[in-house]
């Protein structure tokens, strides 16, 4: 009996896997999207600053990121819809026009600090900014305008091994294990005002909008349904998993060369930190690194948007679709890259940039998150795969959490105490 199972197993897992590889991407592809040049620079800004002490944050921030992630793939999987339609359909036309304003604003402010990531990584390459930032706008709206969606998601997954330079990175540096598993496993939180904003900035960065949006609608777009959801929710949890472990290798590496001397100034000061553990190697290691994910983010941040607003008006939305059968979804595109692309190109300090960014995502995220809980407790919308009350209760708590420390950081601002 062992003999005919044996062979009988093996097709079957061989299917099982074929499966999965056909429904993978959209989660991994939005999860790695968030370890953009922001995320980049403010995982590696926390390890300068507080060492390995927003470790612990990070392991709590993965737990949220699982939980919205697969709620939001859930809605695009059952519904056939992305946020952007949901809202529109759910809510008021006011509430719809809040969230996709506040959606648009945060990317817009992104796609610039990609586009300022793509520079620094290619000026750690030797190539100025002022010749790779015009030709990768050129060439990103050229591979999404005159692609297709699976084409798109090939170079998107291929875009995504950039991230294996910090992993590396991190390795090369020597870091201190004990102190890592301690700050992993134990809270180590710093009595300040510097040490809660930046924690705010790591929730910005890493639960980012865009993420929710993107991936409901990439889910959409691919036409996954409920059928073909369970493979697709491994795609997404083990996406939001892996992502911020690559997050969280960032933070190491930096603590291990520089932890505890102070906020970074510019990409190059973050690459340069790693010299005495990587060596003279480490500026191009970051900066392959910072490319990859500037890269990847500086397509996604804006596609987002662009899914959207085109939901949310009920216009035509797909990267399959050519620019004429749906103009407003390419043009939305087209305007986020070029501003994005001109605003980067003019001088200032790239890291006090990406870091507000983050802390503005910040800021936005909670009242994004509201309505996605909202919609993935709604039997009327999902059906029998509405959130049970265990999940109910673990993504109210994580929403609510983050809207706590969002709130805490608009205070203290408001106060003109941080």
């Amino acid at each position: 009996m062992s003999d005919v199972a044996a062979p009988t197993a093996r097709p079957r897992r061989r299917r099982r896997l074929l499966a999965f590889l056909a429904i993978a991407g959209p989660g991994l592809i939005a999860a790695n999207a968030g370890n953009d040049a922001g995320g980049v620079l403010t995982y590696a800004s926390a390890g300068a600053q507080f060492a390995y002490r927003t470790l612990f944050v990070m392991v709590l921030v993965t737990v949220a990121l699982v939980v919205v992630q697969e709620m939001c793939a859930r809605l695009g999987a059952y519904t056939g819809e992305g946020l952007g339609a949901l809202i529109r359909e759910q809510f008021s036309v006011r509430a719809s026009a809040v969230a996709l304003g506040l959606l648009f604003v945060a990317n817009a402010g992104l796609t610039v600090s990609e586009f300022a990531g793509i520079g620094a990584a290619m000026e750690l390459l030797g190539v100025s900014r002022y010749v790779a930032v015009p030709i990768a706008l050129v060439v990103l709206w050229s591979l999404t305008v005159f692609g297709n969606y699976s084409k798109g998601e090939r170079i998107a997954l291929v875009l995504s091994l950039a991230f294996l330079a910090y992993p590396a990175a991190a390795i090369l540096a020597h870091p201190n294990t004990h102190l890592i598993a301690r700050d992993l496993l134990t809270p180590q939180f710093v009595h300040s005002t510097a040490f809660l904003v930046l924690v705010v900035a790591l929730i910005g960065t890493t639960i980012t909008p865009y993420m929710q949006f993107y991936v409901a609608s990439a889910v959409v777009d691919k036409k996954i349904g409920p059928e073909q959801y369970p493979a697709e929710r491994v795609d997404t949890v083990n996406g939001a998993i892996l992502s911020d472990v690559v997050s969280m290798f960032i933070i190491i590496a930096t603590a291990a060369a520089i932890g505890g001397t102070g906020p970074l100034l510019s990409a190059r000061e973050a690459a340069l930190a790693l010299v005495p553990a990587v060596g003279s190697f480490a500026p191009t290691l970051f900066g392959i690194g910072l490319l990859g994910a500037s890269l990847l983010a500086a397509v996604v941040v804006p596609l987002s948007s662009s899914y959207a607003i085109a939901e949310g008006v009920g216009a035509e939305r797909s990267v399959s679709n050519s620019f004429r059968q749906a103009p407003l979804f390419f043009g939305l595109y087209t305007v986020q890259l070029v501003v994005g692309a001109t605003v980067a190109l003019a001088p200032g300090n790239l890291i006090s940039l990406v870091v507000n960014m983050q802390l503005l995502n910040g800021l936005i995220t909670p009242v994004l998150l509201t309505f996605v809980l909202i919609l993935a407790n709604r039997r009327s919308v999902l059906g029998e795969a509405a959130n049970g009350p265990v999940f109910r209760v673990v993504a109210t708590i994580c929403v609510a959490t983050v809207g706590f420390l969002a709130f805490a950081v608009l205070v203290l601002n408001v106060l003109g105490k941080a």
